[in-house]
């Protein structure tokens, strides 16, 4: 009772606080401070970053007939302005917004798409330049906005007259003043950290003070000391962030040496850690695992952010900080989520997945997490963040943490996590030829009594997963057939996997390629149930997934085996 009171407290602090930056925000946009933002017009963009990211010249063109498809929407205009039309799609408009796409325009390298991109960039400004308000001027989507401006300003001003180079940087500037207003007070997490990237690209690419330059650097550090956890990872724990805020962090590495100026040591700390745990969340095939908001990856994208790797080593098996495992040997690899949940602020993304692993093996996805769908209908999140969705195991079909479900919560904040283990217990359990891990959670604790422990192994060259989990009161006190004892463990199928049965009526895992897996239980006999895989590139795919279910007052402790059985030949892990 008193955790979850405790977590309420948290939850309506953290609405308040919401509410002041909110209210605080709309004041900083009115009349009464908006001659804050203006000023000095800088005279020209003195160096433009470089730009990560993908480009596709096709996208170029598309754009240029009038075809948006940016965050997974396509959007026809009909030949007007994307400013000027109502999208009802949220995700679609702070892309449109963001202006990342610019980098298609540069890709194709044409004086058509150059004059395009100048003709979208001077619709903003005509319709949104000079109304602080909505989707546009939210404090994260400016910051994209910016640094893509400025990456991007080559082709944007190829070929500009002069009032349209100065009305750029006019708006730019504007922009710059506005988010330097409002970095300070945005809520905690990756959108604060790119507002400071941005800051710090604006006083490298742009005639500043050196006082500027001094002040974004000496905030940028600040922020990245506190959001890039020691091992790499993000302190909201969730892969995709790592590979976005990287995509960010290198480009601006190499502005500071362009600039001839002194990156801080906070950028080079972060980068270096970072890039090996991005590696650490990698599968063989490039994907990332999907854990705490991750859904399909894009591979490409990651092999773009590793080549500036420079270790080339094999990724670390321990991220204690994150709160995950690796095992790896003969081609296998596994990846489990061992930690608590992220702060209640960066929560929103996060899952209730404690415990939870995904196999690979080679290129072929066994056993995975149902990820989410990055691009698809709100009203999936709560299941795929929910621990049904995740191989783990729930207690009488409740979830080992808790998200809000109050509306007016959920405007403010989007769903935070507000419940979950406050204590993960993990030890590594290395051996000769075997790699593992034991790891407890008390999530079940204060509403059913229960710790659920699992122990993972991995030997025999990657052949055989042996997995044990244990379910225990607190001081090892009798488990009680009182009808809240009842326990599912799950393992969910990847959808590109055949699961059969043999003739010994073992279940069989059969992926495209050579590799054959054997799943056995000793004290279960295992169930096969529909699923759903959240993560697939082209949306939501139906799979199956196994199930060991039982009551613990009559079953304690449940093992389990992944035995590979036919063996392609894959290199090791890299």
């Amino acid at each position: 009772m008193a955790l979850a009171a405790s977590n309420t407290t948290r939850l309506w602090t953290l609405v308040a606080k919401e509410f002041w930056r909110k209210t605080r925000r709309r004041l900083r946009a009115g009349p009464m401070y908006r001659w804050r933002y203006s000023g000095r017009t800088p005279e020209r963009v003195l160096i433009a970053p470089p730009d990560l990211r993908l480009a596709d010249p096709q996208i170029a063109l598309e754009i240029y007939y009038g075809r948006y498809p940016l965050s997974g929407h396509l959007v026809e205009t009909g030949g007007k302005s994307p400013f000027q039309i109502n999208v009802p799609n949220h995700g679609w408009q702070k892309t449109l917004h963001g202006f990342r796409w610019l980098r298609h325009m540069r890709a194709a390298g044409t004086e058509l798409a150059a004059a395009n991109a100048r003709a979208l960039v001077s619709d903003w400004i005509t319709m949104h330049g000079s109304h602080i308000s909505g989707i546009a001027w939210e404090p994260g989507t400016t910051a994209k906005r910016i640094i893509a401006w400025l990456q991007h300003s080559p082709v944007v001003l190829q070929g500009a007259e002069f009032p349209f180079y100065r009305a750029f940087l006019k708006s730019l500037a504007v922009q710059i003043r506005y988010l330097r207003s409002m970095t300070r007070e945005m809520p905690d997490g990756k959108d604060r950290l790119r507002a400071r990237i941005a800051l710090a690209f604006a006083a490298l690419s742009l005639p500043a003070p050196a006082s500027a330059l001094r002040g974004a650097t000496r905030n940028l550090a600040g922020e990245l000391d506190r959001q890039i956890l020691a091992d790499g990872g993000h302190i909201s724990r969730n892969p995709m962030v790592v590979l976005e805020i990287l995509a960010d962090l290198l480009p601006l590495r190499q502005t500071y040496a362009n600039q001839a100026e002194t990156p801080p040591q906070a950028l080079i700390g972060a980068i270096d850690r970072m890039l090996p745990a991005l590696r650490f969340f990698r599968h063989q095939d490039g994907s990332l695992a999907r854990f705490n908001g991750m859904g399909a990856t894009i591979h490409d994208r990651i092999a773009t952010i590793l080549r500036h790797d420079d270790t080339a080593g094999s990724p670390l098996l321990h991220a204690p900080h994150s709160g995950y495992e690796r095992l790896s040997m003969g081609g296998v690899t596994v990846i489990a989520d061992t930690g608590l949940p992220p702060p209640v602020d960066v929560s929103n993304a996060a899952h209730a997945g404690c415990l939870a692993f995904e196999l690979s093996s080679g290129r072929q996805h066994y056993i995975v997490n149902a990820g989410i769908d990055t691009y698809g209908v709100a009203e999936f999140r709560p299941l795929a963040r929910a621990t049904a969705a995740h191989s783990t195991a729930t207690i009488n079909d409740t979830s080992s943490a808790r998200f809000t479900h109050s509306l007016r919560v959920n405007d403010l904040l989007g769903s935070p996590l507000i419940g979950g283990p406050q204590h993960v217990q993990c030890k590594r359990i290395d051996q000769k030829g075997v790699q593992g891990f034991i790891a407890r959670h008390d999530g079940y604790v204060p509403r059913f009594g229960f710790l659920h422990e699992r122990e993972l192994k991995l030997s025999s060259n990657g052949n055989v997963l042996t997995g044990r989990d244990r379910f225990q009161r607190p001081g090892n006190a009798t488990i009680r057939n009182n009808g809240r004892d009842f326990v599912t463990v799950r393992f969910h199928v990847h959808p590109d996997v055949n699961l059969l049965q043999d003739e010994h009526d073992r279940l069989v895992l059969a992926g495209d390629q050579a590799d054959t897996w054997v799943f056995t239980s000793s004290e279960v006999v295992p169930e096969v149930e529909e699923s759903i895989y959240f993560a697939g590139l082209g949306g939501p795919r139906r799979s199956r997934q196994i199930v060991l279910a039982f009551k613990a007052s009559e079953v304690a402790e449940v093992q389990w085996q992944l035995t590979r059985t036919s063996i392609a030949g894959y290199p090791e892990n890299n």
